[in-house]
C-alpha cells in the first residue's frame, strides 16, 4: 500500500500540469477497470497505486477532480476494499 501523499505527487509527476487531459478513478479490481476503459478510452498511460484506505483513495480523487479539474467522476460503488486509486 502507497501512503496518500505519495500517490499525489507521484500523480502531479506523471501528468506534468496536464490534469485535465487525465482520468482518475478508484477501484476495487484494478484489472477489471481497465478492461472497462480499454477501447473507450486510450489507456496506454494506466497507472495504479493501493491507498491505505478507502478514505484516502477518496480524499485523492475528490482533490484531482475537483481542484485539479482531471476527468473522472466521484461516488459510485464502493467498499472497505476499494483502495486502487488509477490514473489515464
Amino acid at each position: 500500500m502507497v501512503a496518500k501523499a505519495t500517490i499525489v505527487s507521484e500523480i502531479n509527476t506523471k501528468v506534468g500540469g496536464n490534469h485535465p487531459l487525465y482520468r482518475i478513478g478508484i477501484t476495487n479490481d484494478p484489472v477489471e477497470r481497465k478492461k472497462h476503459w480499454t477501447g473507450k478510452e486510450d489507456t496506454t498511460y494506466w497507472k495504479q497505486w493501493q491507498a491505505d484506505s478507502l478514505s484516502d483513495a477518496q480524499a485523492i480523487e475528490t482533490y484531482f477532480i475537483q481542484q485539479k479539474k482531471m476527468k473522472g467522476g466521484e461516488g459510485g460503488d464502493v467498499s472497505a476494499q476499494t483502495r486502487w486509486v488509477y490514473v489515464f
